[in-house]
């Protein structure tokens, strides 16, 4: 394995990150997406896009497993041959690139829109991608440690802000229950397994985590955790502002922290709120750099790879910003980047595991890789 790789994490850094990963897109324009098309049930497609993801992350923790001391990317080139094995993890670092462009770009446009709309876009995105540059080059475990300090407050405050507002919630709102059909409802979550596809990529720092076992038990309970976290999330918005407001709300989660108030007096109560929602963001796009960057480093064999960290968060500022009326173009760039990426995370662990077991990998016990 290349790179320089200060320390290892456990599983409470492993299991902070991929919350704080995963569990942020309560807070983009993706309970939006879903709202768009299924209306009073998007709240489902958390849960039956995680029950769907059981397979594809069953056989990519059990390979990892198998293989030790590989990351997703050898096991690429160990299964797949040299140059199909290259061209597949090429692929997987493209769609990264690719998403973290639309996500970035979704972040700053939420910054402008709502808190700082006099601030121009570029020096936004320029100063949180300086930030997430220097999260991401100080290594997986400086961000392993500061997401499993933080996840607490973060999730204190999520479920804090739920509880301010359950007194207006309507759960009549959720009828019909099955929105646009129970068809389209399981179309949708196999379109939309993409939510959960950040555990693939956690695949590149496997051989980083303290014991291997970690991955298993850590990945396992996340999941579970985020099916119930986002599921709930979006029946609150449901319940709250009811499907058509939803559909029409870029960013419900920023609309909900508006809502609360206390009274006449205390208002504005999400100055509270957006100092914990913009370190969570910062941890958040240092893990996805520093992942991109060490899938880019594996490629292309560079070995301290954190060198090109700010390279990278230069190059996808200037694509970003490529973008125009963002906010229509993101929801568009992001609907594709689900479709396209939700049957490479479902089929990849699944066509690894029997190239592996027509191989007869797993006969001949665990493999080990210095």
């Amino acid at each position: 394995m290349k790179g320089n790789i200060k320390g290892k994490i456990g599983i409470r850094e492993y299991v902070a990150i991929l919350v704080m990963m995963i569990g942020a897109k309560l807070s983009d324009d993706t309970p939006a997406l879903l709202f768009d098309e299924l209306e009073s049930s998007a709240w489902m497609i958390p849960l039956l896009s995680g029950l769907m993801s059981f397979l594809p992350v069953f056989l990519l923790i059990r390979l990892l497993l198998h293989y030790e001391n590989k990351n997703l990317h050898e096991i690429n080139l160990s299964l797949f041959g040299r140059y199909f094995g290259f061209f597949i993890s090429f692929c997987l670092w493209l769609i990264g690139s690719f998403a973290l462009v639309v996500d970035s770009r979704s972040y700053v446009d939420i910054i402008k829109t709502m808190y700082f709309p006099a601030t121009p876009s570029v020096i936004i995105y320029l100063a949180m991608m300086a930030v997430v540059a220097y999260g991401a080059k100080k290594g997986i475990e400086a961000i392993g440690s500061v997401a499993y300090s933080l996840v607490y407050y973060v999730k204190g405050f999520l479920l804090l802000a739920f509880i301010l507002v359950m007194r207006d919630v309507d759960f009549s709102k959720i009828f019909p229950i099955f929105g646009s059909g129970p068809v389209n409802i399981i179309q949708e979550s196999t379109h939309n397994l993409a939510i959960y596809a950040d555990i693939l990529y956690m695949g590149l720092i496997f051989p980083y985590l303290a014991k291997g076992r970690d991955m298993k038990k850590g990945t396992w309970f996340a999941l579970i955790y985020l099916m119930v976290e986002l599921s709930f999330s979006f029946l609150i918005y449901l319940t709250l502002f009811d499907y058509l407001p939803v559909k029409m709300m870029n960013y419900p989660f920023h609309e909900l922290i508006r809502y609360i108030s206390f009274g006449e007096f205390l208002t504005n109560i999400e100055t509270l709120f957006v100092p914990i929602w913009l370190i969570a963001t910062f941890v958040r796009f240092s893990a996805y750099l520093y992942l991109n960057a060490l899938l880019f480093g594996d490629l292309f064999k560079i070995k301290n790879f954190e060198y090109i960290v700010p390279s990278l968060a230069l190059i996808f500022v200037g694509f970003g910003m490529l973008m125009e009326t963002p906010t229509f173009t993101i929801f568009s760039l992001r609907k594709n980047l689900y479709l396209y990426l939700s049957p490479l995370f479902f089929f990849l662990p699944i066509l690894l595991w029997l190239t592996a077991s027509f191989k007869g990998e797993f006969k001949n016990g665990k493999k080990k890789h210095a």
